[in-house]
């Protein structure tokens, strides 16, 4: 049995712990829109991160930001993390600090109402009038034609569409499914393949760096003990086809 000093030592470690401490509060920002995120918090993502976080005894807070206020945020310590972002954010944002274990892949694709052909990728959207949400950065990357609009929410670019003021515009695939089935537009499809599949990842701020080895691991267990499968048909099954 050990003795009542180094017993005490113990409890103090365990209380003063960043992992284990249960008020800690993690604020995360998200740029994900339903059925990823709701202000519910009710999301495929909500559901995934609020478990991982509360698996290391950590309350979550999420905000919804603008996607470059976000980062910015982060990288500057205002916020604690970001919920979804792709591979090496980091080399822009040398502050954040990625958790290994992804929260789940982003298709990243075109919805259209006329039959175009992707089979040159990113290129065969050349010709046509494209629109996307601001600050999405693959997308500024790959798609940087001239005849693009920027606009600032989901709601707005697939608004474009049912008027017929773009003849594409690139989202990610859930977040598009929803939107066009919430926006009644039965004559635009979805277009494939996708144009890129990303996996998405946590970001935390570096002076959090000690949680990146636990979260990491949460987020492994709950894929393996079927919880984060129960999520995805919760949330996603619907529009799984």
């Amino acid at each position: 049995m050990l003795p009542p000093f180094v017993r005490g030592i113990l409890y103090c470690i365990i209380l003063l712990s960043p992992v284990v401490n249960a008020s800690q509060i993690i604020t995360l920002n998200t740029t994900g829109e339903p059925p990823l995120n709701t202000r519910q918090l009710t999301g495929f993502m909500d559901l995934v991160t609020q478990e991982a976080f509360k698996r290391i005894n950590i309350e979550l807070n999420t905000i919804h930001l603008p996607a470059e206020r976000g980062l910015k945020n982060v990288n500057a310590g205002i916020d604690d993390g970001e919920m979804s972002r792709v591979f090496g954010m980091e080399k822009s944002y040398p502050n954040l600090i990625r958790v290994p274990e992804k929260i789940m892949d982003w298709e990243f694709v075109a919805f259209s109402a006329d039959n175009i052909s992707l089979k040159n990728g990113w290129q065969s959207l050349a010709p046509y009038s494209l629109a996307y949400v601001n600050g999405w950065k693959i997308l500024e990357k790959n798609a940087d034609f001239p005849n693009v609009s920027k606009v600032r929410n989901v709601k707005q670019l697939f608004t474009l569409l049912k008027r017929k003021r773009a003849d594409v515009v690139l989202y990610e695939r859930w977040s598009g499914l929803f939107a066009k089935k919430n926006l009644g537009l039965n004559n635009v499809k979805m277009l494939r393949p996708p144009l890129a599949i990303k996996a998405m990842y946590i970001y935390l701020h570096k002076k959090h760096r000690a949680l990146i080895k636990p979260l990491s691991h949460a987020l492994a267990d709950i894929k393996k003990d079927g919880t984060y499968q129960r999520f995805f048909n919760q949330t996603l099954g619907e529009f799984d086809h």
